[in-house]
């Protein structure tokens, strides 16, 4: 079997691109794969068409050694974009293999550890009484792991004066602190001791920043901070933790097992947020798994693009022992669907029941793409919101 094309689609789905990739074969397999850097779909989309000219012709069943090649065949290996490129890549590959032997992915990464990938559910407000009502319908459908964000007093927009077409959010981390410190204790007295409960502050913060809004609630009132502050500097969530007890949930801007290795050498996470279509598909998050298993650190892998993450990310979930909770996006109760399109495009996808998704046994990731629709659907130029302080001084979205 040889790789006979590779074809990429940045395509607008609902309310935002997603970078979707076709491997082709000479036997009629192909497979997909997903790229994880949002809002940079073309630059991805260039560092697959690179890679395209040499893959073609090559075995797509010796993925191993063709992601080593992807990797190490140049002399600017890894970083954000070329790692999703090969994630992308290396996940239509998985998704050929498991095509042409017969079985779903994860029985060639060591087979099933469960029957259903548990999952947690994402709430977010803008009053305490709008979060406790969004809670308390989802709790009694069975939901019990929520991850809530922060809290972002209303504050207006700003126009960037270096960028005249662009408006800016503003963002005031001590303004948000207090708010979601106090949203976060009182729900934990409305919703008792069971549920798990965890905040994302989307790196948001400074050390000094996220250690005060951890002082400020009662403890065991999270069971997981996610990304509170950037992670370039391992050190600083080293300084981070000497001063909180919080666990931390950290991970999904990785790129590579070079990435994870203070975070989990060192102790650093709790929770590794492993992101497939970024940190290098499955060669790549596979070891990532192991790594963190010797370890005793539990995968909790982020998942916030389209299903195509989503039937990779459960393939993972499934094979692993060390395992919390996939993330999983679902509407506000009572608010439409995200993205409508959803249903044309992906006629083959993973679907909720309950709680979590059922393992199948579907050859391959079981996941379709429908190319004809997605051929019509432009990509579109957006960007990530801009976020400043009152100052006029850029923060973190």
């Amino acid at each position: 079997m040889k790789i006979t094309d590779i074809k990429t689609y940045p395509t607008w789905v609902g309310h935002r691109n997603q970078f979707i990739v076709k491997v082709e074969t000479d036997e009629g397999l192909h497979g997909w794969g997903e790229g994880g850097v949002s809002w940079r779909e073309l630059a991805q989309e260039g560092a697959v068409k690179h890679y395209r000219e040499w893959l073609i012709g090559r075995d797509p069943m010796r993925r191993g050694a063709l992601w080593q090649e992807m990797y190490r065949g140049q002399y600017f290996e890894g970083g954000r974009v070329l790692a999703a490129a090969i994630s992308a890549i290396d996940m239509a590959l998985y998704d050929i293999a498991g095509k042409a032997l017969g079985v779903p992915v994860y029985q060639l990464l060591g087979g099933k550890q469960r029957d259903s990938v548990p999952c947690f559910v994402t709430i977010g407000a803008s009053s305490y009484e709008q979060l406790r009502d969004r809670f308390t319908p989802l709790h009694e459908q069975g939901w019990n792991v929520f991850r809530v964000g922060m809290a972002v007093p209303p504050a207006g927009t700003i126009h960037a004066s270096d960028a005249p077409a662009m408006t800016a959010a503003i963002f005031e981390p001590r303004e948000s602190i207090p708010l979601t410190a106090e949203w976060m204790t009182r729900l934990r007295q409305d919703m008792g001791l069971g549920p798990v409960l965890g905040v994302e502050y989307h790196h948001r913060l400074s050390v000094a920043e996220a250690a005060s809004f951890c002082q400020r609630m009662p403890h065991g009132t999270l069971d997981f901070l996610e990304e509170p502050i950037r992670d370039e500097c391992p050190e600083a969530y080293e300084t981070l933790r000497t001063m909180t007890d919080v666990p931390f949930a950290i991970g999904e801007e990785f790129s590579s097992k070079w990435q994870f290795l203070p975070y989990i050498e060192r102790g650093i996470t709790n929770f590794a947020r492993v992101d497939i279509c970024n940190v290098g598909g499955f060669t790549e998050a596979m070891k990532v798994a192991g790594w963190a298993e010797a370890h005793y650190i539990d995968l909790m892998p982020h998942n916030p693009l389209g299903p195509i993450c989503t039937a990779a990310t459960i393939q993972v979930a499934a094979a692993v022992p060390n395992f919390a909770w996939q993330e999983v996006w679902i509407p506000a109760p009572g608010a439409p669907p995200v993205d409508p399109e959803i249903d044309e495009l992906f006629p083959v996808r993973p679907m909720l029941d309950g709680t979590g998704f059922p393992v199948l046994d579907t050859p391959g990731l079981g996941v379709e793409f429908n190319e004809e629709l997605a051929k019509k659907q432009e990509w579109r130029w957006s960007e990530a919101p801009r976020l400043r302080r009152r100052d006029g001084s850029h923060t973190n979205w």
